[in-house]
């Protein structure tokens, strides 16, 4: 009976603790994205408050764009790390992180001269707040570069203590923004922080950013990363497009109210953004170790975080107009009509990023690009096109439905992505 009951133990045991260092390594990252997500969300009601419908939709403008560019350093610099360098050598992942880092800065300081430029030139109410995210833009990029480089080395722990520090620099950045009260100044008291928190990312790390290695970087990645560049921008250029265009139809007071919705389902998108911080780096361990279960992985993930929408979706519903004005202020009224269709959004969205992980993990950048252009023109033509028949409920309930039939297909390209690997397994993973 010895041993049998010893053998079993042997066979167990690893299985348990490769199922608890998952449990830990996306608990850290939920951790981390609420860390994260609640600096945004304290940022947005912060200026919501603060300068009415009108100045949110400029200030959301600038957001919006910030997410451009932010997919733009993932696509070329983060993205590649994550899928190639979760788990590997320490040495092989220092040299990565230091050319990947490099890489995003570099990006951060091209196109924030270009933002520079650009807003200085526009002027009125926008321009400035483009400008100031130009200047921002180098340690926007840099912060969120560390925390990708933390999360592939399975050190989520440390990119929660980052975003925290973050949090906490926001703070008298903030109560001096709103002394000053302007758009601008948000803009400026963002970006600072989150620099701070860049240059924090350096300490923990020890590594220094090469920019000088972002050339060799982009040219070693460029089979995924010219890919996921052109998936990443899709996905945060139709947002822009669809929020340059809904201000151009409806007003830019649109844009607040679908920012303040999505503010009202803030607590949720930490959760979503969250596991996506983990779930690449995870797919990719669960496809080399047990890659017959990598489909119900990512239907678990996309699963849950559609169900859990849902919920929260609900619960935004029963709440008093009352709590809804304490929190949005005058943007409330016009946010909530926006709820439902806005919920619906994000159900598809969290369904369709379980399909999204696979891929990646994969290294299926090709489906995972058609996927992501499908899926950015529907958001792209049910927003606009239903901003041009309804309004600003219109669109929201366009994008509802485009987010739906994107998710579908994200899913058919999984599907017959793994039917590809198990016929012929490539392996994507590099270790120097």
């Amino acid at each position: 009976m010895t041993p049998m009951t010893t053998e079993g133990a042997k066979t167990t045991t690893p299985a348990g603790s490769a199922r608890r260092g998952i449990v830990g390594r996306l608990s850290w990252g939920l951790a981390d994205q609420a860390a994260s997500s609640m600096t945004n969300f304290a940022v947005g009601i912060y200026v919501a408050r603060s300068l009415g419908l009108t100045a949110f939709g400029v200030f959301s403008l600038a957001w919006v764009t910030y997410g451009v560019v932010l997919n733009v350093s993932r696509g070329l610099a983060t993205d590649p790390l994550v899928v190639r360098f979760s788990g590997v050598s320490d040495a092989a992942w220092r040299g990565a992180v230091a050319r990947s880092s490099g890489t995003a800065l570099g990006v951060g300081a091209a196109i924030g001269a270009v933002c520079l430029v650009v807003g200085l030139g526009l002027g009125g109410r926008v321009g400035p707040a483009f400008a100031c995210l130009g200047v921002m833009l180098p340690g926007l990029l840099l912060q969120d570069a560390w925390r990708f480089s933390f999360f592939a080395a399975g050190a989520g722990r440390k990119a929660f203590v980052n975003d925290v520090v973050w949090g906490v620099a926001l703070v008298p950045a903030m109560v001096v923004a709103a002394r000053v009260g302007s758009v601008a100044a948000f803009v400026l008291a963002w970006g600072a922080s989150a620099t701070v928190a860049a240059a924090y990312g350096y300490l923990q790390s020890g590594i220094r950013p090469r920019v000088t290695g972002a050339r060799g970087w982009l040219r070693e990645q460029r089979d995924l990363g010219s890919r996921y560049l052109v998936e990443n921008v899709s996905l945060s250029g139709a947002s822009q497009l669809r929020a340059y265009g809904l201000g151009a139809i409806v007003g830019v007071g649109a844009v607040g109210a679908v920012r303040g919705a999505e503010l009202l389902l803030g607590p949720f998108l930490a959760v979503l953004m969250g596991l996506s911080l983990v779930t690449v780096p995870e797919a990719a361990r669960v496809l080399r170790r047990t890659p017959h279960r990598l489909g119900a992985f990512c239907l678990l993930l996309g699963g849950g975080q559609a169900a859990a929408a849902l919920l929260w979706g609900g619960a935004l519903l029963l709440m008093p107009d009352r709590l809804g004005e304490l929190v949005l202020g005058g943007v409330w009224s016009s946010a909530s009509e926006l709820i439902v269709p806005v919920t619906l959004g994000v159900a598809g969205a969290g369904l369709g990023t379980g399909a999204a992980a696979g891929l990646r993990a994969l290294g299926a950048a090709r489906r995972s690009l058609r996927a992501q252009l499908f899926a950015s023109a529907c958001y792209v033509g049910g927003g606009l096109g239903g901003a041009a028949l309804a309004g600003t409920v219109g669109s929201a309930w366009g994008v509802a439905a485009a987010t739906v039939c994107g998710s579908a297909v994200w899913w058919l390209q999984l599907r017959s992505a793994l039917r590809e690997h198990h016929h012929d397994p490539i392996p994507e993973v590099r270790t120097s």
